[in-house]
């Protein structure tokens, strides 16, 4: 399949599309910022409270004449535009396709995994709603500046999928289990003197880890004018494994360094008055911290000297590909794969599912941050004006996909039912087939990847309902139009099948059992999901309570991840299921709910309809606070392990 590159069809379009948008925006744009001006965040209103000139109030005063001046001048170019700008979205492609030309790392990945041998691969899904509106839309939901959000919000992704993934094995009289391949960090060397941040207790400093840069990559093909390796997915599948020896009596660690300015991320100033993206250097999460690309790294000593310790000793750094044999402890047993809460991005993150990117301009700006980790991405997706939907379309879908493996197929589908304000938006699926790897016989092995935005008002259960059976038509459509293989001859392998999206419902609000009975979820698993209705007890609410964005407890990622550990932080900053019972509001409600939350944001995977004898099993889950004060939801993501064939013992 030809991917498009470009959003018309000749160049002679795209011109004339060039111009009539030119026509259109600066009326665009006058509104937008008209509308702005009167909805203040609670951060713009903390911070006006302070100053006793009245400053804002005077500029508004100034400032909107002119502006509906200009926008009176503006409305007659703006309707030329309009006249020819309509028309043309019919002639429109449905998404506009990006790859960094000069990155060879997808093409790499295809050969690190034959599945053969019994050797099985991780492969790691991400998924968030990032609420990339138009300004006067974005303050709905207690959020501004989209276009300096956008940007932020690539950095830190860029940064928490580029850091280096840490395995740690502790050798111990005690304890032979192994502490796993975390998502988040676990100490950070941070700070200019090189001072460490504590161990956690249960593991022994034994050992000296310290991040050289490329002095610690080990050799590969990758041409010299490549992005430096921490803005870079190539040779990111390796994954960094320290071995720490333990010993009875041995000398117990250190205390943190009181002095480190580093430590915890950055220190916030008063309540509410740092929104995260005009963070200063260090701050966590943000691109000039020591910790958004490093943080995994474990600075730990050696000996009571200090010293780096006998290389014949027991502990070591190496590199392992995550094409691995499945040999590892859990650190949940009760569960059948680990979960926690992350202030990070995990590492070697493979697909990237967004939604809400309406804004094109912010679009374009995380697209630009994006590619320096991912080398695939899909960006405007969705149809304008009538085109190829009931309602006229004033929004894209506001989907956004990149990748590390290559893209084969893409398919884009927009919802005909929605109403009301979300009829404006092309809400869809958009479905996507990637290579992931190729056998000795030269097939193919490929994953499918489903991204969605279902419709939003609570009240319309029914709608959604319908959505989700369009989905799985026209994800069943996708499989069948796509599948070059036969039974008798397959030439492809599928190895996954992943649906991630917000779904706009949750499992646990009693308004929502329609949704929850779905079956969808028949046929495809949700990780943190029991039954219609029950959500396993360490599933959190990926829906953030609007009015404490800015809270100092919830103002940086470390910040909010500590919030979100706590049964008391989670009912004070996360929305919980609403009722069309009376009573009395959110706040009011908490105390008498059970549950942590309004889970919307899904994560879901097929066990069936893979390749004969493969099996897809889910080896890590983690919700995402490094967005924190950036967007209204938590991203979530998860790690899939495909097993291939009998496994190794």
């Amino acid at each position: 399949m030809v991917l498009h590159t470009t959003p018309f069809p000749n160049s002679c379009l795209s011109a004339l599309h060039d111009v009539s948008w030119a026509l259109i925006f600066p009326c665009y744009w006058l509104v937008d910022q008209l509308l702005a001006s009167f909805t203040p965040t609670t951060y713009e209103t903390r911070q006006r409270a302070g100053d006793p000139c009245y400053l804002h109030l005077f500029c508004t005063v100034l400032f909107t004449p002119i502006y509906l001046a200009l926008l009176v001048a503006a409305l007659p170019f703006a309707f030329l535009g309009f006249l020819f700008w309509s028309p043309l979205q019919s002639a429109r492609r449905p998404y506009i396709y990006s790859r960094l030309e000069d990155k060879a790392g997808g093409a790499a990945l295809l050969s690190e995994w034959k599945g053969t041998g019994g050797a099985g691969k991780s492969f790691c899904f991400a998924t968030a709603n990032l609420c990339l509106l138009p300004d006067s839309l974005a303050r709905q939901n207690n959020v501004f500046n989209t276009q300096a959000r956008a940007k932020e919000i690539g950095q830190r992704i860029r940064n928490g999928a580029a850091r280096p993934q840490i395995k740690i094995y502790i050798d111990s009289p005690t304890n032979t289990s192994i502490s796993a391949a975390s998502f988040s960090s676990l100490v950070s060397p941070q700070g200019s003197d090189g001072g460490a941040r504590a161990v956690p207790g249960s593991i022994k400093r034994t050992a000296s880890v310290d991040y050289k840069g490329d002095a610690g990559r080990p050799p590969s093909d990758e041409p010299a004018n490549s992005p430096a390796w921490g803005d870079s997915g190539d040779g990111l599948e390796d994954s960094c494994i320290v071995r720490i020896g333990s010993e009875e009596g041995g000398r117990a660690p250190e205390p943190e360094d009181a002095g480190n300015p580093a430590r915890n991320g950055a220190t916030a100033g008063s309540k509410g008055q740092t929104p995260n993206h005009n963070q200063h250097d260090g701050d966590s999460g943000s691109l000039g911290s020591p910790s958004a690309s490093r943080e995994s790294l474990v600075k730990a000593r050696a000996g009571p000297d200090g010293g780096g310790g006998d290389p014949g000793a027991n502990h070591k750094l190496l590199y392992k590909t995550s094409v691995v044999k499945k040999a590892r402890r859990r650190r949940h047993p009760d569960e059948a794969f680990d979960h926690e809460v992350s202030a990070f991005f995990p590492a070697n993150l493979d697909f990237l599912c967004l939604q809400e990117v309406f804004d094109k301009r912010a679009a374009a700006k995380l697209k630009d941050e994006l590619h320096g980790y991912f080398e695939y991405i899909l960006y405007d997706v969705g149809v304008y004006a009538c085109h190829g939907c009931c309602h006229f379309k004033c929004l894209n879908s506001g989907l956004f996909f990149a990748s590390r493996y290559p893209i084969m197929d893409v398919a884009y589908h927009c919802y005909p039912n929605g109403c009301s304000f979300d009829a404006l938006a092309s809400k869809g699926a958009l479905f996507l087939k990637v290579q992931v790897g190729s056998t000795p016989q030269d097939q193919r092995i490929v994953g499918y990847i489903a991204c969605t935005h279902l419709h939003a008002p609570p009240e319309d259960s029914a709608i959604r309902c319908e959505q989700l059976d369009l989905l799985q038509d026209w994800l069943s459509d996708f499989r069948k139009s796509t599948s070059s293989s036969s039974t008798a001859n397959p030439e492809e392998l599928v190895a996954f099948d992943v649906i991630c999206g917000d779904l706009n419902f949750d499992n646990c609000s009693s308004d929502d059992k329609l949704e929850q009975q779905h079956s969808l979820f028949t046929r495809y698993k949700d990780p943190c999901r029991l039954g219609p209705g029950e959500e396993k007890p360490w599933a959190i609410g990926t829906l953030l309570d609007t009015n404490g964005l800015y809270d100092e407890d919830v103002c940086t990622p470390d910040n909010l991840q500590k919030v979100l550990e706590s049964e008391e932080g989670r009912r004070e900053y996360l929305a919980f299921p609403t009722s069309k019972s009376p009573g009395a509001g959110q706040k009011g409600r908490k105390d008498l709910l059970k549950g942590n939350g309004r889970r919307i944001d899904y994560m879901l995977h097929a066990e069936e309809g893979l390749c004969p004898d493969w099996k897809a099993e889910v080896e890590e889950f983690s919700f995402i606070t490094q967005l924190s004060g950036l967007t209204d939801h938590l991203p979530v993501a998860m790690r899939l392990m495909v097993s291939a064939g009998e496994e190794e013992v």
